[in-house]
């Protein structure tokens, strides 16, 4: 029997058990969408810290409080509470000469209230030299200036959320205004303009106070929660790490035999750890999600044995009349790989639907993430279900050839 003529009888006889046949596929369907799914998320994962990285600059150092190695963050990342860096520190570091500018940060959530109105905000304790670091802009008045970096003093700049939540509706202009943060009044001097979600922190839900204000009279503490200082030469990032890290040891007071209470990070080193986390994972989950193309080649396989006990009368009449044992495997073969092949297509086209609904709103609420389905992602597919049908239809291909016809007729 030709290759054609297989072919159309297989399809045939499929589309006249179309429900068993949807049954027998979706295994399959599901299987290669987790599979498109896992990599397209991945690879979107991937552009969302690229985009977030470099939305914060190539030229940024960061220093954290608590040492860690080169592979991981510090533990002060995961909320553990680490008093080791001062603003001190910051100042000594802001004296390099590659230094541009340098801040201190602590923060803490809390309820923001003018008048009637209400919102939860993060604020921000940092010095005047933020708006420097962070490529920031003020719409609206100013931003904190070196008069407020020292002594207690009750001013606030709002983000752009913050300012829609409180004073929106009313139309006022906020500048002036004097807004409530923990039963301490603070009066507004400016308003940030609209950034959306930077290095994974809405910055528009923010709310930036002097530095020595929000530890005295929030927090009650005199450590910091992180430098970040801005390299006038992304060229000299490694230099002045060298250099910020030997300044800091020696105000710190370490031996050379001791570790660094602190860890400095550049950016692009941050690029790199979580490339490579997000490339694990992504790699990790995709083998989780073959799993399930096992279980629906499996799942397969059981069908076409039950179908090759239904169809043994007719095995034992096509070979009554001249088929062979080649043309009976070929064609059970045949329906497992459209079988696998179909739902290796319609997963693809699941896969792509629920990776871009991902995508969606993920930028929806505020996050760059650029939606990517590979062609290798698809080809793997495409070929991974192929196998499955090859593989898992051989079996009953082979029992089905396997059968002697005069038998096979007198099978009730």
């Amino acid at each position: 029997m030709s290759f054609i003529l297989l072919l159309k009888t297989s399809i045939k006889i499929l589309r006249a058990n179309r429900r068993r046949t949807f049954l027998t596929v979706l295994g399959i369907i599901i299987g290669i969408a987790s599979v498109i799914v896992v990599m397209s998320v991945g690879a979107g994962a991937q552009s969302l810290i690229l985009n977030q990285i470099n939305s914060v600059g190539s030229n940024l150092i960061a220093v954290m409080p608590g040492y860690s190695d080169d592979e991981g963050p510090p533990a002060s990342v995961f909320g553990i509470t680490i008093t080791s860096l001062k603003n001190s520190d910051t100042e000594a570091i802001k004296k390099l000469p590659e230094i541009e500018a340098a801040v201190s940060y602590v923060r803490g959530t809390e309820t923001v209230q003018w008048g009637n109105k209400k919102t939860e905000a993060t604020y921000v304790g940092t010095n005047s030299d933020y708006i420097n670091v962070e490529n920031a802009q003020v719409i609206q008045g100013s931003f904190m200036d070196e008069t407020h970096d020292n002594g207690i003093n009750r001013v606030a700049v709002l983000g752009w959320q913050v300012w829609q939540d409180l004073f929106n509706e009313s139309g006022e202009n906020p500048i002036g205004q004097r807004v409530k943060i923990k039963r301490e009044s603070f009066r507004v001097i400016g308003v940030m303009e609209k950034r959306g979600v930077e290095a994974f922190q809405n910055q528009d839900n923010l709310i930036f106070i002097p530095l020595e204000t929000a530890q005295k009279l929030l927090l009650g503490i005199n450590h910091i929660a992180m430098i970040r200082a801005k390299v006038t030469d992304e060229n000299n990032v490694e230099s002045v790490m060298a250099q910020a890290e030997q300044i800091l040891r020696e105000r710190h007071d370490i031996k050379e035999s001791q570790s660094s209470d602190f860890s400095i990070r550049a950016t692009a080193q941050a690029l790199d750890v979580l490339g490579s986390v997000t490339g694990a994972l992504t790699f990790f989950l995709s083998g989780i999600a073959a799993i399930s193309l096992v279980v629906g080649g499996i799942g397969i396989m059981n069908i076409m044995l039950i179908a090759v006990q239904e169809r043994i009368r007719e095995i034992g009449l096509r070979k009554a009349i001249g088929a062979k044992n080649n043309d009976i495997k070929n064609q059970f073969l045949i329906e497992s790989v459209i079988l696998t092949l179909a739902g290796g297509i319609m997963g693809i086209i699941l896969g792509a639907v629920i990776s871009g609904l991902v995508a969606l709103t993920a930028n929806y609420l505020g996050y760059s993430w650029n939606f990517i389905i590979t062609i290798n992602s698809i080809i793997l597919s495409v070929g991974v279900s192929s196998i499955v049908g090859i593989i898992f239809g051989w079996y009953p291909a082979k029992k089905a050839a396997g059968f002697n016809p005069v038998e096979a007729l007198r099978y009730e």
